[in-house]
């Protein structure tokens, strides 16, 4: 199985068509064979949580069934999909990813298999991490973990992130790179802030679900679909 991540930025005049298409691509997404999951979602304007939606920026998440090759917006998603972005002259970065390490749920499901929590592997590495936040457990989230998360962007070893979301506020996660998992820990544990928020997640349970998912970045492509 391979992941793909991709970034799509629509120019100003064509937003609405932005909106349009987290319902337009659903079919042709879902029809695809070699598509096993996927989530159209919106981003936050500050790459990681965050309140405030860049609505120039939209995200497409797909497994597929199948190990890619090719990166294309036509090999990922198919003609339409890859039409329909040309069409609004959008520019797109597409991350293939290979899921290697993980836990949890998104939607009931495991959507990039059963997963072992560890593996060996220590190089460039990506993260998500994903969370369905309770209604009540709302305003203890943003108050604790978006300052922590701002932090982020100047972390050792940091290389980028977006701030993805079905449902903004409550359905969020961030996808982050970092130059080895090495990196990713220091930050993720060895910050007091951000392993007290941990703590907090788990002792006062803010989340109704969450999953948490390492992967080996296989390739990075950006298109200029115009």
């Amino acid at each position: 199985m391979h992941v793909s991540l991709t970034i799509i930025k629509y120019p100003t005049r064509f937003i609405p068509f932005a909106f349009l298409a987290m319902a337009i691509l659903r079919l042709p997404l879902s029809l695809r064979k070699s598509i096993s999951f996927y989530k159209l979602m919106g981003t936050g304007k500050n790459g990681t949580f965050d309140k405030m939606p860049d609505l120039h920026q939209w995200a497409i998440m797909a497994a597929h069934s199948d190990e890619r090759q090719l990166v294309s917006i036509e090999n990922l998603y198919g003609t339409f999909v890859a039409k329909w972005f040309k069409t609004f002259s959008c520019k797109a970065t597409c991350y293939l990813l290979e899921p290697i390490e993980g836990h949890g749920f998104w939607d009931g499901k495991k959507p990039f298999g059963n997963l072992s929590p560890k593996s060996d592997y220590e190089g460039k590495i990506a993260v998500i991490t994903r969370a369905t936040i309770k209604l009540n457990k709302l305003k203890y989230f943003w108050q604790n973990v978006a300052p922590v998360a701002a932090k982020m962007v100047k972390a050792e070893g940091f290389i980028t992130s977006y701030g993805v979301g079905e449902i903004p506020w409550v359905k969020q996660a961030t996808f982050s790179i970092w130059e080895s998992k090495i990196a990713m820990k220091n930050f993720a544990y060895g910050m007091k802030e951000h392993a007290e928020v941990i703590q907090k997640t788990r002792q006062q349970k803010w989340y109704s679900e969450d999953m948490f998912t390492r992967f080996k970045v296989l390739n990075t492509v950006s298109f200029q679909e115009n």
